[in-house]
């Protein structure tokens, strides 16, 4: 079997989707439309190989060199070295002191044009060239036929090269949609897209529509343009980060709390604390990540709905002392901007700090929260799904918050398939008894061992969560409706106050 040289595109996300980078001296084509980044991930293209001592050029019909120097620099990068050659003038084309008539015509102005091309390059002889852009041709030839064959014309003359060439296009002309011919010419193809949503930053992301000879990651990938180039977040793949792990019970340091799951939750499992505002699922996701910091592993929490500052004053209110955890380097705590994400970068920003610090617990409060900071994404339970999957292969245990609308009776979660979601559900519930309104805990499920089936009481205090005996004198707890089936007179079985801390 023949082996082709494989080259980086100079970017490190877009060569992990191309899995290892592309063949080199073919031609391919990268299309979106304008604002997409396509000349920010061409110039990072070139770059790459002027690194590594390769000749480029950058041929362009619509940007002169002084802004494509000013791209250059809002990046934070130079120009020099790389070979810039314009053709945005008339003059360039049909050559000086000759004023465009009836006698130069269309074809005859296309026709110069890719002969000026082709003498550059021979002049220059360049490893890799970006051609900017097909739209500027595409007027130029103005009949779509005499188009498509200086394009051949193109490729074969570059296919005697041992030459890498970029074609840009913005599909302006081309009626905004892609070329199928065009694409059938060149060796790969790269789609980089922009939308616009309703409210926040406008989300970007690339799909490689073909690529010869590969075995790249299919679907949309997200990326940013941030100062130094394109941010590319390749698309999820669970089973790429297999890790072996023991697959141990995770205590919470609260034994009542960890004998409902016969020890605790499993490590590289999903769970999800769900239930109505105020009945404590942030306050019993935090007693699982202070006991994670305290026993010296490295958790992390993601906040989407609650100030990070207020979230330390309540869990120091209630004897959880998250400060010390960041001070000693076992918690980190990142307040996410929901108008300012995309999935991929939050998935990728997650997988990150876990491989970089090699955490062992991450928190995610809330799911509402998440689902809100991107309410345009197609599919955002699937993707967190096969994040959470991500996460299992790593041996992390992820705790996810998820609140219910209402506070008694039937309570809705949003139409959110809870069982496809997560592996372990605890469920809190609010109830009343004698005159007060009280909190109960339970497991609906766990699929990584046993759980009692057992309701109890649930309550918290500047001393932190406590977990009470099951309320086996009680019918009716999670309809919020409960009923004492007891003796009248016999000591109850609820909790009561405790002193406070001294």
């Amino acid at each position: 079997m023949m082996f082709e040289e494989r080259i980086s595109t100079g970017n490190h996300g877009l060569d992990a989707v191309l899995r290892g980078g592309i063949p080199a001296n073919r031609l391919y084509l990268v299309e979106g439309s304008p604002g997409s980044g396509k000349t920010t991930l061409a110039l990072e293209f070139l770059m790459q190989g002027r690194a590594q001592k390769e000749r480029g050029l950058y041929i362009t019909l619509s940007e002169t060199k002084n802004e494509l120097e000013v791209v250059a620099a809002s990046h934070g990068w130079s120009l020099e070295g790389i070979d810039i050659f314009e053709l945005s003038s008339a003059d360039e084309v049909l050559g000086p002191g000759r004023d465009q008539s009836i006698l130069h015509s269309w074809e005859m102005e296309l026709g110069e044009t890719i002969k000026l091309i082709q003498t550059k390059v021979e002049t220059i002889k360049p490893a890799r060239v970006v051609f900017d852009s097909l739209s500027e041709m595409r007027l130029l030839a103005q009949d779509p036929l005499r188009y498509r064959r200086q394009l051949l014309v193109l490729k074969q003359f570059f296919s005697g090269l041992s030459t890498t060439v970029f074609l840009v296009d913005d599909l302006t002309g081309s009626s905004g949609s892609s070329d199928n011919h065009l694409h059938s010419l060149c060796h790969g193809v790269l789609t980089l897209s922009r939308l616009t949503l309703d409210f926040g930053a406008a989300r970007r992301r690339l799909q490689v529509q073909k690529l010869r000879g590969v075995d790249f990651i299919a679907g949309y990938h997200d990326f940013v343009i941030r100062k130094g180039g394109l941010d590319v977040y390749p698309r999820l793949i669970a089973a790429d980060h297999h890790t072996r792990f023991v697959n141990d019970p995770v205590s919470s340091g609260i034994p009542e709390l960890d004998a409902l799951l016969s020890g605790g939750p499993a490590r590289g499992t999903g769970v999800l604390i769900t239930g109505p505002a105020g009945a404590g699922k942030t306050t019993l996701a935090l007693q699982y990540l202070a006991a994670a910091c305290a026993r010296g592993e490295k958790a992390v929490l993601y906040e989407f709905d609650e100030r990070i500052g207020t979230l330390f004053s309540r869990a120091e209110a209630m004897g959880l002392k998250l400060q010390s955890c960041v001070d000693a380097g076992s918690l980190v705590v990142r307040q996410i901007d929901a108008a300012e994400i995309s999935p991929g970068e939050f998935a990728a920003g997650v997988l990150k700090e876990v491989q970089q610090r090699n955490v062992k617990l991450v928190m995610i409060d809330s799911l509402s929260g998440y689902m809100a900071a991107m309410p345009q994404e197609q599919q955002l339970i699937l993707q967190l799904h096969e994040l959470l999957s991500s996460l299992g292969q790593s041996g992390v245990l992820t705790i996810i918050v998820n609140p219910q609308a209402g506070f008694f009776g039937n309570m809705q979660t949003h139409g959110i398939d809870v069982s496809y979601l997560a592996d372990t559900v605890i469920l809190l519930r609010f109830f009343e008894a004698a005159g007060r309104i009280r909190k109960a805990i339970s497991v609906v499920k766990n699929r990584s061992g046993r759980h009692e089936d057992t309701i109890r009481e649930m309550r918290i205090d500047d001393r932190g969560v406590r977990v009470g005996e099951p309320l086996s004198e009680f019918n009716g707890v999670l309809t919020g409706t409960p009923q004492y089936t007891g003796n009248t007179g016999v000591e109850t079985p609820l909790m009561e106050d405790r002193g406070s801390r001294a």
